[in-house]
């Protein structure tokens, strides 16, 4: 290669080096540092060559140059020459001081060369740099920039001439009045006196150890005295802090004596730059140096200064922090560095003035203050150790203080403090209390809530930090165990640690578990000797308390039961055994569970169940009579907890029932029952609880102090003036009232069976009554009160509930049983129609629930009322999710409230229905219960209808559990109530029509009982209603259809004839219901009915018929009517024939009777078979369509469909849409399909007539009806393969439209052939006929299925290849362009799908192909590309003998396609190429011919067509034996394969060697081949070209040079870099890059 070629690529690339684009620049950059590396001598000369001419170059230009030169210095100054360095160094130190001003990047790059360079030659380079560093002169601002850069890149090197350029640089300071210059000089001093410390520390490594600090001790004071006197005043931030940096930088370096004269002056300088600049880091760090240094030399005068630096410092670290901004946290930590090197020197001064700070409410100070207490605890501990006592007692000002920012340093500090010792001191449990006071805050935010600050420091990242805080303690500081065992305790029972119970009783178990296993004496404690800490008992009472309701308080269920377990011994001797049994299963039943999971009620009965065991093992009364005075007098601690006070009520009754002593359960029940706040709900029903447990074991004494409490002071009214006013007592009276009456309520359902009955009417029901109701001057006056109304009706629920049980012992007349229920009545007939707002309804049918199974037994009228009154009342109710009007006595419920009252009272009407229907189990008394719902059963309201239905299922369901039947008598009401129910199968609420299905199940399981079968049988047909419920939520007609029909034909089974007319009446009147969907199952029902048993009901036809006749012209829904239109064709099937000729004269589109009508002339096969004959006869006689003139003025014709072959169309469309018609549309299945192609070829582009009477007629898409018939037919003959196939490849939306017709009709044929062949013959026959048909698209219909069928072998096996071939060969001459184009597509699948056939048809193929390349009549040249596409696909079959002679000709033909612009052409030609190889191989002429396409090829591999790219794969793969080269043919088999990724550049970079190799003769035709596509029009080609390029380049022998036109090449390649494409110019840069 010549000298020019390689300084032209150079020269190119330094023109480029500023490209637009990013990645072309770091290309350019590459490929001058790879030519760089490879020559760096002459890239280096060129480089300065170039800057040297270019004087006026951008700077932006002159940075990259400069910078490569910088690059290939760095990794190649071994192999540069010493001239072209001192050259460089000339270059870089010109470049680097020519413009006075300073420009910094074009300079800085000029000074890294030369630093890069100093690495080597650092002597050459000082001479350069010395030279421009004249005594007098003030230097250039980079020239003192490279001396600092210097000597941090080069220590060893550059600091035996610190000394001499300090002696220069002395007078420059004075001449600097820059600041720029300043700050220079600073920056530089700085640098200076970091190296000459750094070389001082690795003497042994030094060049000179005999340097001493001392030698550089003048010089660095005399700059220091400038720079603090003169520049640190500088007005500008910047300079004054780098001054700032290099003056603190040389106090190191100083000689003692002048350092201790300057500290009085440079530290109040220091303090002064924290007002004056932002940024502190700087100050700080140099502060630092200043303090370090005066300290390591023993100074004096610190002490001085140390009151205004502690201020300063304290600033500094109370700021705020923010991590994510690195100098603000180096900031802090230097200044906490400040603190620890001071406290060493002056550790009193230092602590009495943090604990002095500590005083200061500011929030910033305290946290900032708090820091440096907890730096110093950590960093000084010996320092701090006698200071411990004045540090404790200073801690509690900021421990009171309220702002959590500071709380949180606080919690830090105890932290630090307890790992030293300070938690055992005296005044040490305050810290204690702290951390337990913030475990048990409450959160900030609710869980949706976000704080607004992100810095604030929330309730719950405290509580967060304080929970670990005690873990640790707890965990790693072992000296703490005895300071918080058992001391911890105290905190478990005041209300306001509550929330801290979870961390308390951890860290309690993890020392109580250690001292247990370690058998510490300690661990046992002394409650007396403790005299802060809480009873055992009061601790039982806490703890168990938290374990009822284990979710609270963050969990605190399973640590308080894993607490108690581990006290055991502590609070009972006797405990230990027993719960070290019990209380692991609770926990681990809590354990598996969660908030949501838990039955609440189940849980508390465990724990009441666990405290009964428990009391009744310690065998202890006294304790016990102790535990339960110390319960009543924890009640008050649970004020605002009023499910866990309502718990101790129960608690405490627990243990009065485990206590024998009679006195101390009189007064414990006077307790409660005085100190009870009777107002809330709540409490009440737990105290009545509570009172009713007690009464278990003490009845006499309960009941008796009932009786003395209601006669007590509480039932008086104070004599206050205030009464006078307002009697505001009432109220509270009548709240202690309904105490009362709960407390009996509870006290019949708990006290003993045997002792109860004979107390419920002399003791419990007279003062129930007496506390009710009031005489007013003599007359009876029974309350209004909320409150007292239900607390009564409980009691009276719960009094039966008691009567009930021991009824099963003793048969009891209750007396005053339908009193009572009067009562009940009268309440819910007052509550509000319109709302639900209190439990009184369900209250109420609980309690009449529970009274009617009683003695004596309610009469019918009474009954009747009863069920009207609360069946009305609670059906009538508003829907749940209905939100009433809010009234100023009652507030509104919150949406989970309502739905919990709605769902207990619809419960609370099943439970009485179900105990009115169990005294009388019968046919007549279910109807007696159903004729109060039935009504509701058809409502217009959704939420009437699902409840009435849901009560109906659920009370035949209980009929059914419970029937006995113990005569042989009939269900009589089963066709009545089935007539009700069944149409709401289809109700259009899912829950009413699934609640329908299981009463007609149950129904028709009630009948087969009745009709003898036993409990167990089980029958199938009933059975299957089950699945049914699933298709009848939201149903399609035809799944309404079939369920229904299911469901009818099981009824019919089970219906005894005699109730067949009262069945069928209903259903007529269902066919009016106020649903439609219930409609529709009537009509449903009605004609399955009747296609069953309808010859039994002879006498009901007539009117049955009026009545479908009115019904099928009135009704207006699309379904019903259908369904009405199936029951009059049940009727009048023989009469089909009469009505197809107005069927098919009906107006177009056909109607949905119309429609229904055509569909079930499917239903006979005869019928069907007869219409479809009629339909083909009349296809092959009617013109499909007629051209009219579009307009007058524009001319051109439309088509337009004849009248009766669309009619016919259609009709034939409804009736395959029949699954009956199946047996006809086989047999006659060739014909049907064969005349709906032909139909379907003459409706594309159809447009359907027009009607002056009908406006719609004109919307029918002619050519989507024929190929929906066409749809349904192969539906109907059962080739679900054919139609799965053309769904999936969406061949119907092809098939349906002009432009996409061929494609189409391509995949039904495909289908046909893969799934249907059998069926081939037949349709190819029937088909034939039409390839001479007068209307074109009737032809390109026919030849584009013929067509397809050659793709597939089917055809030979059916031998239909004959027939197939001669009409392609036929169509040849075509005069349509379209039917030529597909019978030339024809010939070409002759050999994808009968290769066999191939040489049979050889001369007819190849000339049929021939002719097709050299089509004249063809304009979007699709006849040449399928002629090449087919030839390709011949090839592969063809003998050598048929196409030897036509192979040159062929590739000649072909060879201009490959530059097509037209990607479909350009692959398959290539592929054509491909498949031409094998009949060129070993001809010389053949192998010329692929050389001179293989560059093309090449390129071709990074088309922008991946289809394109498969096609070069697959022909140079199929090549490669031709090449003539077996290294390249083993690469193109191993690389080339059509699904592979390709790496393209290792790829060519291979390929270049292996042609270099084999081929050293052809270089010169290859290069030329490729820099003719530097002009592609594909800019990935271009790109590609240059690749090739390069890659041959780097990899050609300097000898072969010779043989290439290295001028052509590297002007391309110049030409390329000027591309537009920034691909195309970044492959031109790295091409450049393989110039060697």
């Amino acid at each position: 290669m010549e000298e020019t070629d390689v300084e032209q690529v150079t020269l190119a690339l330094l023109d480029a080096a500023t490209d637009k684009d990013s990645e072309v620049q770091g290309q350019v950059r590459k490929s001058m540092l790879t030519l760089g590396k490879q020559q760096p001598e002459k890239v280096l000369a060129m480089c300065q060559d170039y800057l040297l001419k270019h004087s006026k170059l951008m700077v932006t230009h002159r940075v990259v140059i400069l910078q490569t030169i910088d690059l290939i210095i760095e990794c190649r100054i071994d192999k540069v020459s010493y001239p072209m360095i001192k050259s460089i160094i000339s270059l870089a130190s010109d470049e680097m001081t020519r413009s006075k001003e300073v420009v910094r990047d074009w300079q800085q790059a000029a000074s890294n060369i030369l630093v890069a360079v100093g690495n080597k030659h650092i002597n050459d380079i000082m001479e350069e740099i010395l030279s421009k560093f004249q005594p007098g002169l003030l230097p250039h601002f980079f020239i003192v920039q490279t001396l600092a850069n210097l000597s941090n890149a080069n220590v060893y090197g550059m600091v035996p001439f610190l000394n001499a350029i300090l002696g220069t640089m002395l007078p420059m300071l004075s001449m600097a009045k820059q600041d720029s210059m300043k700050w220079v000089f600073s920056s530089a001093l700085c640098h200076f006196t970091e190296s000459i410390l750094e070389y001082l520390a690795n003497l042994d490594k030094a060049p000179d150890p005999t340097v001493r600090k001392d030698t550089f001790s003048s010089e660095i004071h005399s700059a220091f005295d400038i720079l603090f006197n003169s520049w640190l005043q500088s007005r500008e931030s910047k300079l004054r802090l780098t001054v700032a940096e290099a003056v603190c930088s040389m106090c190191h370096l100083m000689a003692s004596d002048k350092l201790e004269e300057h500290i009085p002056k440079l530290i109040p300088a220091m303090l002064s730059l924290y007002k004056k600049n932002n940024e502190h880091y700087l100050i700080s760090k140099s502060l630092c140096q200043v303090i370090d240094a005066s300290i390591n030399m023993g100074s004096r005068v610190l002490e001085t200064q140390l009151d205004s630096v502690l201020v300063a410092l304290h600033q500094q670290v109370s700021a705020p922090v923010d991590y994510s901004n690195l100098p603000t946290a180096k900031n802090h930590n230097e200044a906490l560095r400040c603190f620890s090197l001071l406290a060493n020197s002056f550790p009193d001064r230092l602590v009495f003035f943090v604990l002095q700070k500590l005083e200061n409410s500011n929030e910033r100070s305290r946290v900032g203050s708090l820091g440096v207490l907890r730096h110093l605890l950590n960093s000084t501990t010996s320092i701090m150790e006698g200071r411990k006592l004045l540090i404790l007692a200073s801690i509690r000002q900021p421990m009171a203080d309220h702002s959590n920012k500071v709380k949180k340093r606080v919690v830090q500090v105890i932290s630090a403090m307890a790992h030293h010792g300070y938690l055992e001191l005296e005044g040490g449990e305050l810290l204690v209390r702290f951390i337990v006071q913030h475990c048990a805050l409450y959160d900030t935010y609710q869980r949706a809530e976000k704080p607004s600050d992100p810095e604030e420091v929330t309730n719950e990242s405290l509580r967060k930090m304080c929970d670990s805080t005690l873990h640790l303690l707890t965990t790693t500081v072992g000296r703490l165990a005895d300071v918080l065992w058992p001391k911890l305790l105290y905190y478990l029972t005041p209300l306001q640690y509550s929330n801290a119970t979870t961390p308390l009783c951890k860290s309690l178990i993890d020392l109580g578990n250690k001292k247990k296993n370690n058998q510490e004496p300690s661990f046992k404690i002394d409650f007396v000797q403790e005299g802060n800490l809480p009873s055992p008992q009061t601790l039982m009472v806490r703890l168990l308390v938290n374990a009822a309701f284990p979710f609270n308080n963050r969990d605190h269920g399973v640590p308080s039961l894993s607490l108690l377990q581990v006290l055991g011994i502590n609070v009972h001797p006797n405990a230990e055994i027993l719960w070290e049994k019990e209380i692991p299963p609770l926990i681990s039943l809590l354990e598996e569970t969660t908030a949501e999971s838990l039955n609440k009620k189940h849980w508390i009965e465990k724990i009441l169940k666990f405290l009964s065991k428990t009391l009744a093992t310690l065998d202890d009364d006294s304790w016990v009579c102790q535990l339960a005075a110390e319960a009543t007098r924890y009640l008050s601690t649970y004020n605002s907890a009023l499910e866990e006070k309502s718990f101790l009520y129960r608690f405490i009754g627990v243990t009065l029932q485990q206590s024998f002593n009679k006195e101390v359960v009189k007064k414990q029940l006077q307790e409660i029952l005085l100190a009870a706040r009777h107002n809330d709900a709540i409490e009440r029903e737990g105290l009545a609880m509570g009172v009713g447990l007690c009464a278990n074991s003490h009845l006499e004494g309960t009941l008796a102090k009932l009786d003395e409490f209601g006669k007590s002071d509480a039932f008086k009214k104070s004599p206050s003036i205030f009464n006078l006013l307002k009697e505001r007592n009432d109220v509270e009276v009548e709240k202690v009232k309904s105490t009362l009456i709960l407390c009996y309520g509870q006290v019949a359902l708990n006290a003993p069976p045997e002792k109860i009955l004979t107390r419920i009417d002399q003791d419990i029901l007279r003062c129930i009554s007496k506390h009710f109701s009031t005489k007013v001057l003599g007359i009876k006056v029974e309350t209004k009160d909320l409150t007292m109304k239900l607390s009564l009706i409980q009691s009276v629920g719960m009094i039966a509930k008691a009567i009930r049980e021991c009824a099963k012992k003793q048969g009891h007349f209750f007396s005053r049983k339908q009193e009572l229920i009067t009562v009940m009545l009268d309440f819910i007939k007052a509550e509000p129609a319109d709302s639900l707002r209190t439990p009184v309804r369900h209250l109420v049918m609980t309690t009449c629930a529970d009274l009617v199974p009683l003695d004596p037994a309610l009469c019918e009228n009474e009954t009747f009322d009863l069920l009207k009154v609360c069946v009305n009342n609670v059906f009538s109710l508003p829907p749940e999710t209905h939100t009433p009007e809010k009234t100023k006595e009652e507030e509104i419920l919150e949406p989970q409230q309502r739905k919990a009252l709605y769902r207990d009272t619809l419960a609370a009407l099943q439970e009485l229905l179900e105990s009115v229907l169990v005294k009388e189990p019968t046919p007549d008394g279910l109807q007696m219960v159903f004729k109060h719902i039935e009504p509701w059963l058809s409502s217009g309201q959704d939420h009437e209808r699902q409840r009435s239905i849901t009560a109906t299922a659920n009370i035949l369901k209980y009929y059914m559990d419970n029937l006995t039947v113990k005569n042989m008598v009939s269900f009589h009401n089963l066709g009545a109530l089935l007539g009700r129910l069944s149409p709401r199968c289809s109700d259009p609420h899912p829950p009413v029509c699934t609640a329908a299905v299981d009463c007609i199940y149950t129904l028709l399981y009630i009948q087969l009982r009745y009709e003898g079968f036993s409990l167990d049988h089980k029958d199938e047909a009933v059975d299957s209603l089950i699945p049914l419920k699933d298709q009848l939520e939201n149903p399609d007609p035809f799944t309404l259809y079939r369920a229904c029909s299911e469901l009818t034909k099981v009824m019919s089974k089970r219906l005894p004839q005699q109730q067949m007319t009262t069945l069928v009446f209903m259903l007529f009147e269902g066919l009016a219901d106020s649903q439609t969907n219930c409609c529709r199952a009537s009509a449903v029902i009605l004609n399955t009915l009747l296609k069953s048993r309808g010859g039994g009901l002879q006498d009901l036809v007539p009117e049955m018929l009026e009545v479908l006749h009115v019904r099928l012209q009135s009704i207006t829904e699309e379904q019903v009517r259908v369904a009405a239109s199936q029951t009059v064709l049940i009727l009048a099937s023989q009469h089909l024939h009469t009505v197809v000729n107005t069927l098919v004269n009906q107006p177009l589109p056909f109607d949905s009777w119309t429609c229904e009508m055509w569909m079930v002339l499917g239903a006979d096969p005869i019928v069907a078979n007869e219409v479809i004959e009629f339909v083909i006869e009349k296809f092959a006689i009617f013109a499909p369509y007629v051209e009219k003139k579009e307009s007058m003025i524009r001319g051109g014709t439309t088509k337009v469909a004849t009248r009766q072959p669309l009619a016919m169309t259609c009709g034939l469309k409804e009736l395959l849409l029949n699954g009956q018609s199946q047996e006809a549309a086989v047999s006659l299945f060739p014909r049907l399909f064969s005349c709906l192609a032909v139909r379907l070829g003459a409706s594309v582009g159809v447009s359907a007539p027009k009607d002056n009477n009908n406006k719609h007629a004109a919307s029918t898409h002619v050519a989507g009806v024929a190929a929906d018939a066409l749809r349904i037919l192969l539906a109907r003959a059962q080739l679900d393969e054919v139609l799965k196939r053309l769904d999936e490849d969406k061949a119907w939306d092809a098939i349906k439209e002009p432009n996409t017709h061929i494609a189409g009709v391509t995949l039904l044929a495909r289908a046909m052939s893969k799934h249907a062949g059998p069926r081939l013959p037949a349709i190819v026959e029937c088909l034939c006929p039409s390839l001479n048909s007068i209307y074109e698209c009737q032809r390109i219909t026919v030849t584009a299925f013929f067509s397809e069928l050659l793709n597939h072998h089917v055809v030979t096996e059916l031998m239909l290849i004959d027939v197939l071939m001669n009409n392609m060969m036929e169509r040849i001459s075509e005069p349509s362009c379209t039917v030529r184009m597909l019978a030339v597509r024809g010939l070409g699948n002759i050999a994808v799908g009968s290769p066999e056939k191939v040489n049979k048809y050889a001369k007819e193929l190849l000339a049929a192909m021939s002719s097709g390349m050299e089509e004249k009549d063809d304009p979007g040249k699709l006849i040449t590309l399928e002629a090449m596409s087919g030839l390709s696909k011949v090839l592969l079959y063809l003998d050598k003998k048929n196409v030897h002679l036509l192979v040159v000709y062929i590739f000649m033909r072909i060879k201009p396609f490959l530059e097509s612009e037209n990607d479909e052409i350009r692959c398959a030609a290539i592929y054509l190429m491909g498949n031409l190889s094998k009949f060129g191989s070993g001809e010389p002429v053949f192998k010329d011919q692929i050389h001179n396409v293989l560059v093309s090829l090449l390129l071709h591999l990074v088309d922008p067509n991946p289809q394109v790219v498969k096609a070069c794969k697959y022909a140079m793969r199929v090549c490669s034996p031709v090449v003539g080269s077996e290294l390249i043919a083993t690469m193109f088999q191993n690389h080339l394969h059509e699904d592979q990724s390709l790496h393209y550049g290792e790829f060519i970079n291979d390929l270049t060697k292996y042609l270099i190799q084999d081929f050293p003769g052809m270089l010169n035709f290859y290069h030329i081949s490729v820099t003719q596509f530097f002009k592609s029009n594909w800019p990935e080609v271009r790109a590609g070209a240059a690749m090739f390029i390069g890659f041959l380049l780097g990899n050609l022998p300097e000898e072969q040079f010779s043989h290439l036109n290295m001028g052509t090449i590297t002007k391309g390649l110049v030409m390329l870099l000027q591309d537009p494409d920034p691909v195309v110019r970044a492959k031109a840069a790295e091409a450049m890059g393989h110039f060697h």
